[in-house]
């Protein structure tokens, strides 16, 4: 599989592992300038390790998917998660899953989770997930701002997205920076999520505070774990590599037996 048809479009979909008639599938849901390539090995490792199957895919606008519409809606991440997340699964053939979400992803996973039937999950894993928008996430997308105008944050994107750098990253940046994005929420999604979750953050996150795991933490309506890892900023699988692998693998190991 290279490719899955969606929303009257084609999106980028990388399979490892067994089919979904054989065993779950871990659904891998990739940051605000990521794609299905950016994930590295990390999700066939992991999908290995707990006998699991895996699709990895890149949404409308990133990698070799379809380009998007420009501008995003400022609620992208809601629509990612009730509308366009629920065609990937139904299109995959998917019957059980669990759903690994990083930051954009996560906060598209836990949409999913509380906002729709999701009949197939059995739990979901977020890294760095936002539930609100804060000022120190701003500041930092303000400076991704100057780095792609002006250092090499521009070149390093292409090698991933190709014809698609530009609206990959406009389409994230000029959503986050609209001065209305500051009223964004998904926190009312929280409590109609039923299935265990835990939540992963690195404590010098550069995009969010430790406030966005306590708000899953408090109003989501399962069983919450979370991780909060020192020495780790916005990227937990890249920056505490291992520490991640085995918390994750240990939780996605518990949640579908």
């Amino acid at each position: 599989m290279d490719h899955l048809t969606v929303n009257h479009g084609r999106i980028e979909a990388r399979w490892h592992g067994p089919p979904p008639g054989e065993a779950p599938t871990l659904v891998f849901l990739h940051e605000g300038l990521g794609c299905a390539a950016m994930w590295r090995d990390f999700p066939e490792r992991l999908g290995k390790a707990v006998s699991c199957g895996v699709l990895v895919y890149s949404r409308f606008g990133y990698g070799s998917s379809d380009p998007c519409e420009l501008p995003r809606p400022l609620d992208y991440m809601q629509q990612e998660g009730l509308f366009i997340l629920p065609e990937v699964i139904k299109s995959a053939g998917i019957r059980e899953c669990v759903l690994v979400g990083h930051s954009d992803g996560g906060s598209i996973a836990l949409a999913y989770a509380g906002g729709t039937p999701a009949a197939s999950i059995k739990g979901v894993v977020t890294e760095a997930a936002h539930v609100f928008c804060e000022e120190l996430s701003v500041r930092s997308i303000r400076e991704a701002r100057e780095n792609y105008l002006h250092a090499n944050l521009r070149d390093k994107l292409s090698k991933y997205h190709g014809a698609n750098t530009e609206c990959a990253f406009w389409g994230w940046n000029r959503a986050w920076l609209d001065p209305d994005f500051m009223n964004w929420s998904i926190a009312e999604y929280l409590p109609g999520i039923r299935v265990p979750l835990l939540a992963i953050q690195g404590k010098e996150d550069q995009y969010g505070t430790p406030a966005q795991v306590e708000a899953i933490q408090c109003r989501a309506g399962g069983p919450v774990e979370v991780l909060m890892l020192d020495n780790c900023r916005h990227s937990p699988h890249l920056d505490r590599e291992e520490a991640v692998f085995e918390a994750m693998g240990e939780f996605i190991l518990r949640v579908v037996r």
